[in-house]
């Protein structure tokens, strides 16, 4: 794709090849793949940066020429179908030709609801107008890629901000659902929103450089992240994709945490390498027992998947694979990193620590988690 001057004197290639969008015309033209970002254990402290709250969501490029709307993902699928309301209303609020970078989501009360938004992703149109009303989506913009004729990608954030602002200043008051990015440049005070805003669903801060350019695909962007970690009980595992008889290779741990005398599935822990693949089946095997002998027996009886995400159940998420598991007796301990909760689940994949010889498998529940304080969404979105 090429990114268009305002002058039309020359073009600069920046993103691929370029797909026309019906109906749109603008200086950066989809398919544009985001600004990515890079983990780090604490908020910086030196002076350039721009701090903002990192919310939990869909990220979302909007395309918008006059009342033609096109919402794209972060892997550049077309979103625009699964969110008809946010399409009306930003036709309504932004302004009338531009390309935003942001993110798509829902909320419950005061506090975000990933899991509701995911649901949001369904084929059936009628399923989808329903949705639609039940539990509309709101949009949070963090970042101007093209306005009117110009486009912003190898301007410094600074500048990109300074025009969002103005452009999408006639948002304030409104309520909704379209929504501008609270920013700082204050480590200090970037600090106070991470420890805060957990408690209304955000999952960290994210750092800009004032002086950088929109870097499409780059990790230029600094995440900051909650970081914890759990003992949890090792119930099963599902053998990697690449596994054959001869040569066994474990994909994914089955984690769960006790919730009185039930063993509820709380997540998996998923990265190793080949070697280790292949050494936890050798250690894991002396375990294994029949289905009717586990805990998650009686789950074999469901179909489709339920509002637990059982182990071994289907979503239209897991389009078709083979999520059979093999049952372990629950005597295994695990300690695990994790970064915050979904519900009752860990929110991502958990990382894989250390086992625990010393820890009583009954004794992992969830009275060992940190719960963040409640703190009201409407606060971070109206500040």
């Amino acid at each position: 794709m090429r990114v268009r001057c305002a002058s039309g004197a020359h073009d600069t290639p920046l993103f691929g090849l370029i797909t026309r969008v019906v109906g749109v015309d603008l200086p950066v033209m989809p398919p544009v793949l985001p600004m990515l970002a890079k983990s780090v254990p604490s908020v910086p402290a030196t002076e350039g940066f721009s701090f903002e709250p990192k919310w939990d969501g869909f990220r979302c490029l909007v395309f918008k020429d006059g009342d033609e709307v096109e919402l794209a993902s972060r892997n550049t699928k077309p979103l625009t179908r699964y969110f008809p309301e946010m399409v009306a209303a930003m036709r309504e609020q932004l302004p009338a030709r531009c390309v935003l970078d942001g993110e798509l989501f829902v909320a419950g009360g005061d506090r975000l609801e990933f899991e509701v938004l995911q649901e949001r992703i369904h084929p059936a149109a009628s399923r989808i107008k329903l949705l639609a009303e039940q539990t509309p989506a709101q949009y949070v913009a963090f970042d101007l890629i093209a306005l009117d004729e110009t486009s912003y990608v190898e301007r410094p954030f600074a500048e990109r901000r300074a025009a969002l602002e103005k452009a999408l200043s006639g948002l304030a008051g409104l309520g909704g659902p379209c929504h501008l990015t609270r920013t700082t440049t204050d480590p200090a005070e970037a600090e106070r929103w991470f420890r805060q805003f957990e408690g209304a669903g955000l999952d960290g801060v994210v750092a800009k450089r004032l002086d950088a350019p929109y870097a499409p695909n780059q990790r230029t962007m600094l995440k900051i992240k909650h970081a914890r970690t759990a003992d949890v009980v090792v119930a099963g595992y599902r053998l990697h994709k690449t596994s054959t008889d001869e040569q066994p290779l474990l994909g994914s741990l089955l984690l769960g945490l006790y919730d009185g005398d039930q063993l509820q599935h709380v997540g998996v822990s998923a990265s190793f390498t080949a070697k280790r693949r292949a050494e936890l089946i050798t250690e894991l095997r002396p375990l294994e027992v029949p289905i009717e002998e586990h805990p998650w027996g009686h789950w074999a009886e469901f179909l489709t998947a339920n509002p637990d995400r059982v182990p071994g159940t289907q979503s239209r998420w897991s389009q078709g694979k083979d999520l059979s598991f093999i049952p372990l007796r629950p005597e295994r301990v695990l300690e695990v990193g994790y970064d915050h909760m979904e519900g009752r689940r860990f929110r991502h994949t958990a990382q894989f620590k250390r086992w625990r010889p010393d820890r009583d498998p009954t004794s992992c529940g969830y009275d060992q988690l940190d719960e963040p304080v409640s703190y009201d969404l409407g606060d971070v979105l109206g500040g």
